[in-house]
């Protein structure tokens, strides 16, 4: 799997914790739209559907910009998530 890498997702609203592979060549703001569906249907609509998440790094408290592409950030195997709504 040369295309994807495997992250914990956490988000804090719902207090729940998903194991995700996330395409590196799609933008942060598409990942960030597809997280939140997937975890919309996954917590049984707990976490509302919404255009005006965050995904913040866990270890490095780095904000992503929505239209850099994951390869070009610090995103790896293994990289902690945090998906915050504003």
């Amino acid at each position: 799997m040369n295309n994807k890498v495997f992250v914990k997702v956490i988000v804090p609203e719902i207090d729940k914790e998903f194991d995700v592979y996330l395409p590196i060549s799609k933008k942060i703001g598409n990942i960030i739209i597809l997280l939140n569906k997937a975890i919309n249907e996954l917590s049984y609509g707990e976490l509302e559907l919404s255009r005006e998440n965050c995904l913040y790094n866990m270890w490095t408290n780095e904000t992503y910009e929505s239209d850099t592409m994951l390869f070009n950030t610090n995103i790896r195997n293994g990289t902690r998530l945090v998906l915050i709504s504003k």
